[in-house]
């Protein structure tokens, strides 16, 4: 039996200016990779591809390789880039006795608002019958056409996504039991009207943390995979936020039964899902006082309304203007996405003083607030190629890549300036550039919750500061137009709906 193996994946911010077309899918510059050299890429790797690969292949069956085609999140993906995936991927589910696919559950496109269930769509009308898996992140917002269209859907019980891998071993195991007759997989889904802040969704934290081991017990016994999808609110389409995939060994009513329980505890905790904003002046104050507390470790700034991770633009300036102004002192900041501020460093060279309009160059028209350039001067003390290995779980054996990119030294404040989009979650990203993240008295990291997974136990205290950027986390600045209605906290919806149903 022939096994396709392909991955689509990238997380959609409607409200965000980041053009997505295909050079950003391919990581390396031009298409992404297929094939062979797709797989001696993320064979062995921490990454949900890796984990499918590695069961097909252990498990004996032949595999057939299509895209791993991943992008950092952005705005929608443009139509021509979505099309050169999807027919790529359709073309080999022709090919094949099943398909394994690395999803995410988030994507939108310029002319599609669900691109998984889209593409699903279209798989399913070539191959009525194939058997199809896929492994979703938990920031998948579900749709119809996502359940209907797939056999079976697995999400990530972590974040920080540290179960990637495994999420990745275990929609290709569920698949191929039930290739071998061992199982009969039937899906029961439904979503509940709240759209949980992505600040409130951490596992190490309530209420999360509860149903996800929840989940995870239920798949330890009466259930294959269980998956509680928190949500990506950043996409304004109508089945963004939270809901709940059972797939059983052919019992629907006991699927839709552990499907009802855990929205119903999802519902119970809705208000413990909610953010509330800390204005920046008052995180500043924090800052100071907590650095001069007892303690090892930095104080952690961190800049939660620009993470690239949720398609910001990371050249909001905000807070890092809000530090120069405080007058904090010995603070290493990642990042500033300015490729032309990089450019200036080179052309300057090493110990070269340099005055720069830094960051502030991607209009934001979809908020109300706006970021500016800030002008600062300071000293080029390192240029470097920008790559280095990850050495955390998330990404564990792929190669990470900021881009050119340098340090500036801004008083007591060292800059790393990249020209690639990517989120600090792996304190290689100092490193790389010279900087012991432990040795500082404070961190800026443009991060939300992923920084936990490589920053958590360096650190001696978080202070999680309100910028500018269209990760904002104040609802109020963000104008939904397609999520479904009511929906809490947008409306005042305070009780559920009397049955949980799909859509």
């Amino acid at each position: 039996m022939l096994i396709g193996i392909a991955a689509m994946s990238h997380e959609t911010n409607t409200f965000s200016p980041v053009v997505t077309d295909l050079a950003r899918f391919s990581g390396r510059g031009g298409e992404p990779p297929d094939g062979e050299a797709m797989a001696a890429i993320y064979r062995g790797t921490g990454s949900g591809i890796g984990g499918i690969i590695d069961v097909c292949e252990q498990r004996g069956y032949r595999c057939r390789f299509g895209i791993a085609a991943y992008a950092a999140p952005s705005g929608p993906v443009e139509n021509d880039t979505y099309e050169w995936m999807a027919t790529r991927i359709v073309q080999l589910a022709g090919e094949v006795d099943a398909l394994l696919l690395d999803l995410h559950g988030a994507m939108a496109t310029k002319s599609f608002d669900d691109g998984e269930g889209e593409l699903l769509r279209r798989i399913r009308a070539l191959r009525p019958h194939l058997p199809i898996g896929v492994s979703l992140d938990m920031h998948a917002n579900i749709t119809p056409d996502m359940v209907a269209n797939a056999t079976l859907l697995c999400g990530y019980h972590t974040y920080p996504h540290v179960d990637m891998r495994e999420t990745g071993v275990r929609a290709a195991n569920a698949l191929l039991d039930s290739l071998e007759g061992k199982t009969r997989p039937v899906m029961a889904w439904a979503n509940a009207p709240m759209l949980p802040h992505v600040m409130r969704q951490g596992t190490d934290d309530e209420p999360n943390r509860s149903l996800q081991a929840r989940a995870r017990d239920l798949e330890d016994g009466a259930a294959i995979a269980v998956s509680v999808f928190t949500g990506f609110p950043h996409a304004d389409i109508h089945d963004a936020g939270l809901s709940a995939v059972v797939v059983t060994d052919g019992d629907i009513d006991g699927a839709n039964n552990l499907r009802n329980e855990l929205l119903t505890r999802a519902w119970s905790a809705r208000e413990a899902f909610v953010y509330h904003v800390e204005p920046l002046e008052d995180s500043m104050a924090r800052a100071a006082s907590l650095a001069k507390a007892p303690g090892e470790g930095p104080v952690l700034l961190l800049d939660h309304y620009d993470n690239t991770a949720s398609g910001g633009t990371m050249d909001a300036t905000d807070v890092l203007a809000a530090i120069l102004a405080a007058g904090l002192d010995d603070v290493a900041v990642f990042g500033i996405f300015d490729p032309d501020a990089v450019k200036a460093m080179a052309a300057a060279g090493i110990d070269a003083t340099i005055t720069l309009s830094l960051g502030g160059k991607l209009p934001t028209p979809t908020i109300p607030r706006q970021s500016n350039p800030l002008t600062v001067t300071g000293t080029v003390k390192l240029l470097a190629d920008g790559r280095f290995p990850a050495t955390v779980a998330m990404s564990r054996g792929l190669t990470m890549n900021m881009g050119h990119c340098g340090v500036l030294r801004v008083g007591g404040v060292d800059i790393v300036i990249i020209s690639r989009h990517i989120e600090p979650f792996d304190p290689g990203c100092f490193r790389a550039v010279g900087i012991e993240p432990t040795a500082r008295r404070y961190l800026m990291l443009k991060s939300r919750i992923h920084y936990r997974v490589g920053f958590r136990d360096l650190v001696k205290a978080t202070v999680e500061c309100a910028g500018t950027g269209v990760c904002t986390s104040d609802y109020g600045e963000l104008r939904f137009h397609k999520v479904r209605r009511p929906v809490y906290p947008l409306d005042g919806v305070n009780t559920p709906p009397e049955e949980w149903l799909p859509g």
